[in-house]
C-alpha cells in the first residue's frame, strides 16, 4: 500500500501527527539530522507497527548494535491499528549516531490514533462490513464487489403524491429499506475532534444522482435528515462526544442512462481545522452502482395479469375480461382490470407501459416503466400503480409527436441465452425498429438510450416497420417449454398457412372458408383464399420481411431451426404495410404453461378450426396449453390483439444482476 502522507520529523522539538487506522503513514527521518551523523534507529510505542523500506540488494538488516545506513534511501513507515483513548498517548522515536556509535540526537513523534472509515455493503451481502479493501473500484461479476444504490422510485407514504426521491424530506420510515445502509467510524478522543472536523462530500457530477440522509436513531421522521443531494454537496458530520460510528441512508435518483454512467462515489474527509487553508489529513472514498431496470420474459412466473374494461362505439368487452379471468384463475395469478373511467376507453394497456424490477442485496420491488405513448391511459402507471414498493420510470420525448413504434407492444425480451459462448443470463430485449438504412420508423431515442444504458439486458433492434402498427408483438412471441431449452421463439408464418391450407385442399376440404362463425365478416373459402394473387404476393413479402428477422435473431439469441415454431399466419398490406389478415395467433399472453391465444376462425374441417388444430399440434406436445379467446370486435378490428390488450406483472430472475459481465 502506498503511503498516504509524509510527517517530518524536528531535532528541537516533537512532532505531533494524527494516524488513521489502518492506513499508513511515511516519516521523513533525512529532513533534519545532526551533523555527523552516519546512521539512525528507530523505535515506536505499543500500538505503533513500524517497518522499513529498502533495497535488500544495497542494504543489510541490522542485527544486534547494529543501525540503519542515512545514505542508503531506507523509508521509514508507521501505522496504528487502534485509536487513541488520549491525544499524542503513542510515540515514535528515532535516534541518530556518528561513526562512533554515539547518540547525536533524537526526534521525537507523538501520534493519536483515529479509526476513521467509511462503509457500505462492498461484499453485496445485504449488510455493511468494516473493510480496508479497495472501496473505490466497482466490478462486475460472480467475484466482483462493489455497493449497490436502488433508485428510489416508488412512493412509500400515501400522503404524498410524488415519487420518493423528489422529496428532501423524509416521508415514511419504510422509505429507509429502499435506500443502502452507509456507516461512518470514526472512533478517536475526543479532544480530536475540536480541532479537527469530518466532512463528508460528493462530487458535483454524481450530485444529482444520489443523496444522503443521516441517521440519528429515534422512530420519528424527524430523526433523519438530507445532508447531501442536488443542493448541498458537502457535509460537516456533527459528531457526538464519544461517538464512534454514524449511521447514513443513501438513496439513487436516477438510473443510468446516455450520460450517466451509472457508477457514483462519496468521500469523508478528516480536515485538519487549526491550519489556514485547511488540510484533509485523511479521505476515504466509497464507490456505487445505479441498479439497472430489468425486464422480464414470458418465461418468468407470472404474478398479475391487467387489462382494460372498455364500453365505446365498438362495443363492450366484457366476455372478454371473463376469458381472461378465468386464463387468470388458472395460472393462479391476479386480475387487475382497469375500468373505463380511467383508461378513457384506452384498449392497449401492452403499449402503454412495461413492468420490470430493481434490485439490491437486500431489497427488490417492481418498476413500470410508462411509455411515451400519450393516450387514455397515459396517467393509469402514475396515479394507480406506482405506490409503497412500487417504482416508476419514464423517458419522454422532446418533441410533441411520437410514433406507433414508441408503444410498448414494441418492446419485447427474449429468455436468458448463451451466444457463441457469451452468456445473457437475463435475456436480450428486443426493439423493433425499421430496417437498416431505410429510414422509416423507429422507436424514440431516449428510450433506446435508457435500455442500452441499463447494461444488463444487451438490447437488439429488429425490424418491425414493414408492419402498418408496427410492433414486435405482431410477428413473434417467447413460450416457456418444460424441456432442457426451456423456451421456444414463435414466429408468425404465412408460408406454414398456405401450405396448410394447400393441404386441407389436397384433402378435399378447398370450400372450407376462413371467418366460419362470424357474420359479420365476409367468409373467404380455402381456394379462394389460395387462387388470390394479390394476398398471396402480399404475404409472400410478409414472409422475406419475417426470415430477415429470423435470421437476425437466431445469431443474436444463439438460436437454431429447432428453437423456432412457425405459427400459421397471414397478413394483407395497406398502404405498402402489414396487417393480420385474420386474428394474429402470435400475439398471445402467456401465463406459466396457460397460453390465451386469439381465435382465428380458421376453416372449420370435421368439426374442428385447422387453425387451432395446427397450433395445438405445435404447442401442446411442448407442455403448453392452449386455449383460444375470442377478440375479433373488441381487438382485431382495431388492429391489435390479446397481446396487445394485456399487460403482465412476472417474477424476477433468481439471478443477480451484478453476477453479469456485460
Amino acid at each position: 500500500m502506498a503511503p498516504q502522507r509524509a510527517v517530518q520529523l524536528s531535532l528541537k522539538k516533537p512532532t505531533y501527527a494524527v494516524c488513521v487506522v489502518g492506513i499508513e503513514t511515511y516519516v521523513d527521518v533525512y529532513s533534519d539530522v545532526p551533523k555527523g551523523a552516519e546512521t539512525f534507529s528507530v523505535s515506536g510505542s505499543s500500538g505503533v507497527e513500524v517497518f522499513t523500506v529498502y533495497n535488500t540488494a544495497q542494504v543489510t538488516e541490522p542485527t544486534g548494535k547494529a543501525y540503519w545506513p542515512l545514505n542508503a534511501g531506507v523509508d521509514v513507515i508507521i501505522s496504528v491499528d487502534t485509536a487513541s483513548k488520549a491525544l499524542n498517548d503513542l510515540e515514535v522515536q528515532v535516534s541518530y549516531f556518528g561513526l562512533q556509535k554515539a547518540a547525536l540526537g533524537h526526534s521525537v513523534l507523538c501520534l493519536t490514533g483515529a479509526d476513521i472509515s467509511l462503509d457500505v455493503d462492498t461484499g453485496r451481502t445485504g449488510k455493511v462490513k468494516r473493510s480496508h479493501g479497495d472501496k473505490k473500484t466497482w466490478r462486475w461479476g460472480p467475484e466482483g464487489y462493489g455497493a449497490i444504490l436502488l433508485v428510489n422510485c416508488d412512493r412509500d407514504s400515501f400522503r404524498s403524491r410524488e415519487i420518493d426521491l423528489t422529496s428532501t424530506q423524509l416521508t415514511s420510515l419504510e422509505d429507509l429499506q429502499d435506500m443502502a445502509p452507509m456507516v461512518l467510524s470514526c472512533d478517536g478522543p475526543d479532544e480530536l475532534f475540536d480541532s479537527h472536523k469530518l466532512v463528508l462530500n460528493v462530487p458535483f457530477s454524481d450530485s444529482r444522482r444520489m443523496a444522503v440522509f443521516c441517521a440519528r436513531g429515534g422512530n420519528s421522521l424527524s430523526d433523519y435528515k438530507q445532508v447531501l443531494g442536488p443542493q448541498q454537496l458537502y457535509y460537516e458530520v456533527e459528531r457526538h462526544p464519544g461517538e464512534r460510528k454514524i449511521s447514513f441512508y443513501v438513496e439513487g435518483l436516477t438510473f443510468p442512462d446516455a450520460d450517466f454512467l451509472g457508477l457514483v462515489s462519496l468521500s469523508v474527509s478528516l480536515v485538519d481545522t487549526k491550519t489556514l487553508p485547511e488540510v484533509p489529513y485523511f479521505t476515504d472514498t466509497v464507490t456505487f452502482r445505479m441498479a439497472p431496470w430489468i425486464m422480464t420474459p414470458n418465461t418468468q412466473c407470472p404474478l398479475e395479469v391487467y387489462v382494460c374494461s372498455v364500453l365505446d362505439s365498438h362495443g363492450s368487452n366484457e366476455k372478454f375480461l371473463k376469458d381472461i379471468s378465468d386464463l387468470a384463475l388458472k395460472a393462479n395469478c391476479k386480475l387487475i382490470v382497469c375500468p373505463w373511467t380511467e383508461n378513457r376507453n384506452d384498449r392497449w394497456i401492452q403499449d402503454e407501459m412495461e413492468f420490470g424490477y430493481i434490485e439490491a442485496p437486500h431489497k427488490s420491488f417492481p418498476v413500470v416503466f410508462d411509455s411515451p405513448r400519450d393516450r387514455g391511459l397515459k396517467y393509469f402507471p402514475y396515479k394507480r400503480i406506482l405506490g409503497p414498493d412500487f417504482g416508476y420510470v419514464i423517458r419522454e420525448t422532446q418533441f410533441a409527436g411520437v410514433s406507433d413504434l414508441d408503444s410498448f407492444g414494441n418492446l419485447d425480451i427474449s429468455p436468458p441465452v448463451t451466444v457463441g459462448g457469451k452468456e445473457y443470463p437475463l435475456g436480450r430485449i428486443l426493439i423493433g425498429s425499421s430496417f437498416p438504412k431505410s429510414g422509416g420508423r423507429r422507436m424514440a431515442k431516449v428510450v433506446r438510450d435508457f435500455l442500452k444504458a441499463q447494461q444488463v439486458q444487451a438490447p437488439v433492434e429488429i425490424y418491425s416497420d414493414w408492419l402498418w402498427v408496427g410492433h414486435v408483438d405482431e410477428f413473434l412471441s417467447f413460450v416457456p417449454t418444460s424441456d432442457q431449452k426451456g423456451f421456444r421463439l414463435l414466429l408468425a408464418s404465412p408460408i406454414a398457412c398456405l401450405n396448410l391450407f394447400q393441404e386441407k385442399k389436397e384433402e378435399g376440404y378447398g370450400e372450407a372458408a376462413q371467418f366460419d362463425g362470424l357474420n359479420y365478416q365476409v367468409k373467404r373459402s380455402i381456394n379462394e383464399i389460395l387462387e388470390d394473387r394479390i394476398l398471396r404476393s402480399d404475404n409472400l413479402y410478409a414472409q422475406r420481411c419475417i426470415d430477415w428477422n429470423r435470421e437476425v435473431l437466431k445469431q443474436e439469441l444463439g438460436l437454431t431451426e429447432r428453437d423456432i415454431v412457425d405459427i400459421p399466419q397471414l397478413f394483407y398490406l395497406k398502404d405498402s404495410q402489414a396487417e393480420a389478415f385474420f386474428p394474429n395467433m402470435v400475439n398471445m399472453v402467456v401465463l406459466g404453461k396457460y397460453l390465451g391465444i386469439p381465435k382465428p376462425y380458421g376453416p372449420i374441417i370435421n368439426g374442428c378450426c385447422c387453425l387451432e388444430e395446427k397450433v395445438r399440434s405445435l404447442l401442446e406436445p411442448l407442455g403448453l396449453c392452449c386455449t383460444f379467446i375470442d377478440d375479433y370486435l373488441s381487438y382485431h378490428e382495431l388492429c391489435g390483439e390479446i397481446h396487445c390488450g394485456t399487460n403482465v406483472r412476472r417474477k424476477p430472475f433468481p439471478f443477480k444482476w451484478w453476477h453479469v459481465v456485460p
